[in-house]
């Protein structure tokens, strides 16, 4: 059900170029448009064109790229429409504070995390796509949602698979969590074949469509990793009722086991429609134009254990929430910047993780974040230790 068109919800879009973004406003399309919803801000970065078609298409307030070089071109992609346009930090942060009531938070990377923050201040439900805003400032964040009143709704397909079938009554029953993975386009390779592989093919997942960090990180398995991490503070459990299991067609998207042996899992075709229209319209569940199932045509569903010898990501993920602290913020700066040199081929695919656990092993010392000023030292601190390893790493190639 689509909200009642005499009172159209307010939305904002924080990375509505993106995958996730474009999807966003596929569903809003589909369950009414701009007769059931208020577009307040649409973000982007670097492609103006789209940025500016969304926002005449579905009429925003305000359209802001992050990219301080490019707001000639949106300006000019949008004059005479009386949409405000803005570039940079300061109008991003502009935008994520205008009021609505449900923001979209898919703006990928750390970059993400203040837009996120200040929407969660003042009080909107955030539908969380960002894994950052958790693996970095976990407690914090949740504390902000909580402190502004909105709800704080998970969008990747395995955390709405769990958000979907935990049973809030129940939650002292939680026995375990369990994440499924595709395992990527890598699941079968040796670490010999993987030490070669370039961006461009890391990139190619086999069941999603998704944008180069998110599935070279799936490649890696640091997107499971990160979603590990993000579990803990999204339904309140202990690491080592965190497990992954790899799950190739990506059908069930992820489950939850209670203390009396039952196991209740989400399915569905990989469409992140399904996840973006609960998040949107939750707790009601909206009519949606994406495939269904044919159980009869599901030749098989397999489930394996993940490799972590293959995919460190996974056991870092594990060191992190053993250790806590920091270690988490740590872990995901490391591996983001390891994530861009290996895009521009300064190091191999496998460096990515060594980089990792080098930083983390370095930066153990670090307490739990007591302010988001902390949370940005730490990420500066650790970014530049990666980037002294990588350029190591240069040298002696």
């Amino acid at each position: 059900m689509a909200p009642s068109e005499a009172k159209r919800r307010r939305v904002t879009i924080l990375g509505s170029t993106g995958s996730i973004g474009t999807s966003t406003l596929d569903v809003i399309a589909q369950l009414g448009g701009r007769a059931a919803f208020e577009v307040v801000a649409v973000t982007g970065s670097g492609n103006v064109a789209l940025l500016a078609e969304q926002a005449k298409t579905f009429g925003a307030a305000m359209a802001v790229t992050a990219d301080e070089t490019r707001y000639d071109d949106l300006k000019q992609a949008l004059a005479g429409t009386g949409v405000a346009v803005g570039a940079g930090r300061n109008a991003l942060m502009e935008a994520a504070a205008m009021p609505s009531d449900w923001a979209m938070a898919a703006i990928v990377g750390t970059a993400g995390l203040a837009p996120t923050l200040a929407a969660a201040e003042r009080g909107a439900d955030i539908a969380l796509a960002n894994k950052e805003c958790l693996v970095t400032a976990g407690d914090l964040f949740v504390q902000a949602v909580a402190a502004g009143g909105g709800r704080l709704i998970p969008v990747d397909s395995e955390h709405s698979a769990i958000f979907q079938a935990l049973e809030d009554d129940q939650r002292h029953a939680v026995e375990r969590i369990v994440l499924t993975a595709s395992g990527g386009p890598f699941r079968t390779w040796t670490r010999e074949q993987m030490a070669g592989v370039t961006a461009a093919v890391a990139r190619a997942h086999p069941n999603w469509s998704m944008g180069l960090k998110v599935s070279i990180g799936s490649a890696s398995m640091f997107n499971k990793a990160l979603e590990m991490i993000e579990a803990k503070h999204l339904f309140d459990v202990r690491p080592d009722q965190i497990e992954v299991i790899v799950h190739p067609q990506s059908i069930v998207h992820s489950m939850v086991g209670y203390r009396d042996g039952s196991v209740l899992a989400q399915l569905g075709c990989p469409d992140m429609r399904t996840a973006i229209g609960y998040a949107l319209t939750y707790p009601d569940r909206p009519a949606l134009n994406v495939e269904r199932l044919d159980f009869a045509k599901l030749a098989r569903l397999d489930f394996e254990a993940p490799d972590e010898e293959r995919f460190p990501a996974l056991r870092l993920a594990r060191t992190a929430l053993e250790r806590g602290g920091m270690q988490s913020a740590v872990m995901n700066a490391a591996e983001e910047t390891a994530f861009h040199a290996f895009c521009d081929g300064r190091i191999g695919f496998l460096h990515m993780a060594d980089i990792a656990e080098e930083v983390m092993d370095d930066m153990q010392d670090f307490g739990a974040a007591r302010s988001m000023d902390e949370v940005f030292a730490v990420d500066t601190e650790a970014r530049r230790r990666a980037e002294a390893i990588i350029a190591q790493k240069e040298m002696a190639a």
